[in-house]
């Protein structure tokens, strides 16, 4: 008579456990990392439309940036919708160089409080460049890239 057991011995099952903790032991941290750009995305989005809603201001107004110092005045005078982005803190634009800040929130201690910029450069050819700022200590990797 033959003794056939099919099966896992428990050495085997260890080692599998063991394997499946270290990939998650590499995992979590790097999902965790693409959590915080993708809720930082989330704010960028609604950075980029206040910049298409400050940019049509100023080509119609001509030579004058709105004066939004609270996101009220972001929601009245430019029409643009910022309730349901619940990671910005406050936002403001300058009427003097028409700059927009924003203030982080809800996303990562890294970068929570955190201040990030759109500045416009009018060349004077009628069209206007923006360039991204943020804090001095925004983590280097999480900066927002491009224009």
């Amino acid at each position: 008579m033959k003794n056939t057991n099919s099966g896992f011995t428990l050495i085997e099952l260890l080692i599998v456990i063991a394997i499946i903790g270290i990939l998650a032991a590499i995992a979590l941290p790097y999902m965790e990392g693409h959590i915080v750009k993708a809720r930082l995305v989330e704010v960028e989005n609604a950075m980029n439309t206040m910049k298409s809603a400050v940019s049509a201001y100023r080509q119609e107004k001509e030579t004058i940036w709105p004066d939004c110092p609270t996101i009220n005045e972001v929601r009245n005078s430019l029409g643009v919708g910022l309730g349901s982005v619940t990671r910005i803190q406050s936002v403001s634009i300058s009427s003097v160089n028409g700059m927009i800040t924003v203030i982080i929130r809800n996303i990562h201690p890294l970068v929570d409080n955190k201040l990030l910029t759109l500045t416009p450069n009018d060349p004077g050819d009628g069209s206007i460049n923006w360039t991204w700022g943020w804090s001095p200590d925004f983590p280097m990797d999480l900066r927002p890239k491009g224009n």
